[in-house]
């Protein structure tokens, strides 16, 4: 997988940044979600890197990046710092303006990014999230129950951790079924190994527990101006028309008032997983909007 990129760690904001990058053309970062790695864009990164430099990170506390212990307030995990590991990595690949795309915690990441960040990003792309504000403030028990993690994982340490420990890739597995398309096999056995290699151990657990704690508490500190601090580049959403976002929310809605200029987007056939369930309507979406 990713055979054709080369593979580096940096130290960046005081930990240590796992990626892959290559190709051509202007600069584009590209954010995973939970519960991935940068391996997600393995169906799309070969053609991308025909017209593209694309850099493949791994978030801090995902994959080969650093884990660090989370701190009281869940800061090291805010999106804020997350996103700042992410514009210091690209700054020291020479890349001080830059395309970007991210998929869940990825895409939450790079909401703030783009607002933290306004001249370094050219344009976002959005992968089937809502903010994250909008989505906590409308929780009722339809999405409670879809989107349990939300509320299990932001419980103190250490009983998410220690229950999701006791059987990691059982979670792991049912997490990538269940928000796909009702159980579709769309994650081969090699991309499968990956994933569960990255997840299964406990600072990687934890670590995932404290992004969600900072999502529930300090990112939505840092988000009491959304009223008034609005993206300032062109945003496009894509979300899955048979995921929890597209049918509980309203994602272009949900964004336009989050950006100063109009935006565009589309749901797309299939569930959660964008960039594997549908990866050539993926690019076919990127190569137009990116253009």
């Amino acid at each position: 997988m990713l055979e054709n990129f080369k593979q580096q760690q940096l130290q960046v904001n005081g930990v240590t940044i796992n990626f892959r990058h290559g190709g051509d053309g202007p600069p584009m970062l590209l954010l995973h979600g939970f519960p991935q790695t940068h391996v997600i864009w393995h169906k799309v990164a070969d053609a991308l890197a025909r017209k593209y430099t694309l850099v493949m990170p791994d978030l801090r506390g995902y994959g080969d990046s650093s884990r660090p212990p989370g701190l009281p307030d869940h800061s090291n995990y805010s999106k804020r710092v997350m996103a700042q590991d992410m514009v210091e990595l690209m700054r020291a690949l020479g890349h001080a303006t830059f395309y970007l795309c991210g998929h869940d915690r990825g895409a939450r990441v790079s909401h703030r990014l783009a607002l933290d960040h306004k001249p370094a990003v050219r344009k976002l792309m959005i992968l089937d999230i809502s903010p994250t504000r909008t989505m906590y403030e409308a929780t009722d028990k339809t999405f409670a129950t879809l989107y349990y993690h939300w509320f299990f994982m932001i419980q103190p340490a250490p009983v998410p951790e220690t229950l999701i420990g006791n059987s990691a890739a059982f979670l792991l597995e049912a997490s990538l079924a269940n928000w796909g398309s009702n159980g579709v096999k769309f994650i081969d056995d090699e991309t499968m190994a990956e994933y569960r290699r990255c997840f299964c151990r406990p600072d990687a657990i934890h670590a995932a527990c404290e992004d969600y704690r900072a999502a529930a508490s300090i990112d939505l500190e840092h988000d009491k101006d959304h009223e008034t601090n609005r993206i300032a580049c062109p945003v496009h959403v894509l979300w899955g028309e048979h995921g929890v976002v597209g049918r509980l929310f309203k994602p272009l809605e949900d964004w336009q008032v989050k950006c100063a200029l109009p935006v565009t987007g589309k749901s797309v056939p299939g569930g959660h997983f964008i960039p594997e369930q549908v990866p050539d309507l993926l690019l076919e979406e990127m190569l137009s909007f990116f253009a």
